[in-house]
């Protein structure tokens, strides 16, 4: 294979603020030195930002300071300069209403970082949900050479024999304490367990799923969506990161190279063959868009119609993450998955994304199964239309009930999280397994920033009789750690005039998950009747990011970005004097 051509030393875009006989360049210099550094280890080499998304409230990153030494001791050791970035980290758990209020902000703060500064290139650092998306997001619209250096999963555990994941098993304990199978006692021990480890959830929740995306779309290293955090190899995938981006510059190996519409389908195909988040179909299109691609949610239905569940992970399986790395990881497999996977796409090593797979093995059949031998025989996602959400829902069919994929029930509508858990719990509240419970205001608008509100409690008095699962729909989203049959994403959200907002208590729900239907059985007259009165919404926020976000969010089916930032226009380089 031939060596790509290699820029000059003129041309990397850090010798603008550096390299000049003239004062404001003195002044960089001599700032530079301020810092202890000589001369020699800045001047005429590539600047590499290292944009760490650390935090002592991010348990998730609490890793990420060491693993930044190691990023930045791979870049001395190819001759660049490393600069260390800190940037918002987002943590799902101690973020609230959530992160992915502030994954855009997240995406334009990377851009930004990279746009304001004397940079060549950047790793990027971060693991939970939307650090990964936004940082990538924000990486393809500044267009310097970019690669991701992921968190990791943390360990595995186990309880009473049985193996135990982050997120997924929070949930199953709390409806087993609830309904009275495991005291406080029991409760307050289990706080404990699960999470053992710094790194992000070990099931196949949304941080391994966008992780498993962006490694088959290329901007990783082979094999390091899945590697552990606490792993031995983690650091040493870190140094290569570091080593990796310096080339990456020299080579002038851009992202809009590595993004194309063959690269974006790759990373649908994986996440379904995952059994991933219902986040990622958010995520995905917000990412393409970034690179000027439409991806319409319909694509990623027919993709889940087309590609088996194979990943036997948390929560459609019963493995963790540990158990994937150890049975090939990804490259295994995308390996699996012969022709369904565009092998000529570019990868961040300078090689295409079928070299990287060609010698790839399945260590663990149980694992990563056979096309023929899925894990269950639902898609990982199904896009739902219908008068209840015409632009679209989605559910993770894998992870529901088989019994209320076909269900209709009477709707009990809540305009709040905080009224839902008031009234839903309460013995007289006539909600029965066949109801349907149905939380709006959910959304990106409404909320703001669509939280993880979509799996929604079931009644206590329910638990109490063995239920464990009922239909479910909002406007919000829900955690990838959880299951059940959740529809989320309704589309366009109650907040904004969908026909989420006409919906009535006493109303009639019809869910259709293999003609891929969701129904209110309300006659189109009486829904416009209902329109007439619906009162206007009045502006939430006077100040700050929420009346920013709130002004420009795009609604779930384009991704939640902002529509001043899809597409690719160019932003003008800062003026240097």
């Amino acid at each position: 294979m031939s060596q790509p051509p290699r820029r000059s030393l003129e041309s990397l875009r850090s010798q603008r603020w550096l390299a000049k006989d003239d004062m404001r360049a003195f002044a960089h210099r001599q700032r530079l030195q301020q810092r202890g550094l000589d001369r020699e280890q800045f001047l005429g080499r590539p600047v590499i930002a290292i944009i760490n998304s650390w935090s002592d409230l991010s348990p998730c990153h609490a890793h990420l300071r060491e693993r930044a030494a190691s990023v930045r001791e791979g870049i001395v050791a190819a001759g660049g300069f490393p600069v260390e970035l800190p940037a918002l980290s987002l943590g799902e758990v101690m973020v609230k209403p959530t992160t992915m209020l502030y994954r855009n902000f997240l995406a334009m703060e990377t851009e930004e970082l990279l746009r304001s500064h004397p940079v060549d290139g950047a790793v990027l650092l971060g693991g939970c949900d939307k650090t990964l998306p936004g940082m990538l997001m924000g990486a393809l619209s500044m267009g310097l050479p970019a690669l991701c250096c992921p968190a990791g999963p943390m360990l595995n555990d186990r309880y009473r024999g049985q193996t135990v994941g982050a997120g997924t098993h929070t949930r199953k304990f709390w409806d087993e304490y609830q309904s009275g199978n495991i005291d406080q006692k029991e409760w307050i021990r289990l706080e404990a367990r699960m999470t053992r480890s710094p790194g992000t959830c070990n099931t196949m929740g949304t941080a391994s799923t966008m992780a498993g995306i962006i490694e088959a779309m290329g901007f990783m290293l082979p094999g390091a969506s899945s590697l552990p955090a606490m792993d031995a190899g983690h650091p040493r995938m870190a140094w290569a990161c570091g080593r990796r981006i310096v080339d990456m510059v020299w080579e002038e190996l851009t992202p809009s190279r590595c993004l194309t519409p063959a690269a974006v389908k790759n990373g649908i195909v994986a996440c379904m063959a995952l059994g991933g988040s219902t986040n990622a179909a958010i995520h995905i299109v917000a990412i393409a868009g970034r690179a000027g691609i439409t991806i319409d949610l319909d694509e990623l239905d027919a993709v889940a119609r087309r590609i088996p569940v194979i990943a036997n992970l948390f929560p459609n399986g019963d493995r963790l993450m540990e158990d994937f790395h150890y049975a090939g990881g990804l490259p295994a497999l995308l390996k699996r998955l012969g022709d369904e996977v565009d092998g000529t796409t570019l990868t961040v090593t300078g090689r295409t994304l079928g070299e990287h797979i060609a010698t790839a093995e399945v260590q663990d059949a149980a694992v990563i199964r056979a096309l023929d031998q899925p894990v269950t025989r639902e898609p990982a996602l199904a896009v739902l239309r219908g008068n209840l959400c015409p632009d679209g829902a989605v559910i993770k069919a894998s992870a529901a009930s088989p019994k209320f994929l076909c269900h209709e029930g009477v709707a009990f509508v809540y305009d709040s999280n905080e009224a839902m858990l008031a009234a839903v719990h309460r013995e007289d509240s006539g909600i029965d397994e066949d109801s349907v419970l149905v939380l709006r205001n959910g959304g990106p608008v409404g909320a703001p920033g669509m939280p993880e509100w979509g799996n929604l409690p079931i009644p206590k008095p329910l638990l109490a009789r063995g239920v464990r699962d009922m239909v479910r729909i909002s406007d919000a989203r829900m955690s990838g750690t959880h299951y059940g049959t959740c529809v989320v994403h309704v589309t366009p959200e109650s907040a904004v005039g969908g026909p989420l907002a006409l919906l009535k208590t006493g109303d009639r729900i019809r869910l259709d998950v293999p003609a891929r239907r969701l129904d209110m059985l309300v006659d189109d007259a009486e829904l416009a009747r209902r329109r007439e009165t619906l009162p206007p919404r009045a502006p939430v926020f006077a100040r700050g990011w929420q009346r920013l976000y709130t002004e420009h969010v795009l609604q779930a089916d384009r991704g939640c970005d902002f529509d001043f930032l899809t597409g690719t226009a160019p932003t003008p380089e800062p003026p240097i004097y």
